[in-house]
């Protein structure tokens, strides 16, 4: 059981890739993503990935489309969906999103963009 204030875990959150809890069908992870910095585009097959906005501003590049997120915002991406986010504002783009199934390791934490992309390989 995972009992939280996830915007508090997310806004305290620094590293780029923090997962907080996951379960046998879905996982929450926190992300922070730094000033110009994106997530990467990647595609998730068999899983879909819901992302909230706590802070910052950014685009969502889903498929080619490119639409603006702030705080408060949701995105679903379904399984197969090519997508990135990017951070265009001024601090650092805090989100949390939900995996289902999981995507990650149980405990998994990059501090960094590099880190995740070096732990992929």
């Amino acid at each position: 059981m995972f009992v939280g204030d996830i915007k508090k875990l997310t806004k305290e959150n620094t590293f780029f890739r923090k997962v907080l809890h996951t379960g046998e069908h879905s996982q929450i992870v926190a992300m922070s993503i730094l000033k110009g910095e994106d997530i990467g585009e990647e595609v998730h097959e068999g899983v879909d990935q819901i992302l909230f906005f706590v802070d910052g501003t950014g685009e969502a590049i889903l498929n080619g489309e490119i639409k603006l997120v702030e705080k408060h915002d949701v995105v679903f991406v379904p399984s197969g969906v090519r997508h990135n986010f990017k951070n265009t504002g001024d601090e650092d783009l805090k989100l949390f999103t939900v995996y289902a199934p999981p995507e990650h390791a149980d405990g998994t934490i990059h501090k960094t963009k590099d880190e995740a992309i070096a732990a992929e390989d």
